[in-house]
């Protein structure tokens, strides 16, 4: 009398080896995407010009050559473009203070409740009067005016 074999598993010369599982496959597709992004940020690439840039980072252009109001240009920014600022605002500079806080204002939408104090150590504010521009910087505290702004970096709008 013959046993039957009751086993479901195949001799192994007929069995497929699954290389390929979904999990495998899934595991492979994110190391695949994280290191594509980690080489993106890493390596530096070329400009136009020819000069190596950091892709991420705005080419900061230094005020303290510029002499001239008219030596500004649209769409430039100009400052500390390094440093990560975690506040903006956008506006027309002008010259003053409010309540005797800050070397500037920025006019922004909304009318007087909006205005910004400005102070800057590291741009010169005098040559963005009377432009329409996106500062960044961070926020400080004070008790005469609702928003005193450090300006970091000025991007020309207008």
């Amino acid at each position: 009398m013959d046993i039957p074999n009751l086993s479901s598993n195949q001799s192994p010369s007929t069995q497929t080896p699954s290389y390929f599982s979904l999990s495998t496959i899934l595991i492979c597709l994110v190391l695949a995407i994280a290191t594509g992004f980690w080489v993106s940020r890493l390596l530096p690439t070329s400009s136009a010009d020819g000069k190596l840039i950091l892709p991420g980072k705005e080419q900061a252009i230094s005020t303290e050559n510029i002499t001239d109001t008219g030596d500004i240009a649209v769409d430039k920014t100009y400052g500390d473009t390094a440093t990560i600022f975690k506040d903006s605002a956008t506006g027309t500079v002008e010259k003053g203070s409010i309540n005797g806080v800050g070397t500037h204002i920025l006019n922004r939408e909304g009318g007087i409740s909006q205005r910004a104090s400005l102070t800057s150590s590291v741009v010169d504010l005098d040559l963005f009067v009377g432009r329409k521009v996106e500062v960044k910087g961070e926020t400080n505290a004070s008790k005469q005016t609702s928003w005193l702004l450090d300006v970091g970096s000025v991007k020309v709008l207008e």
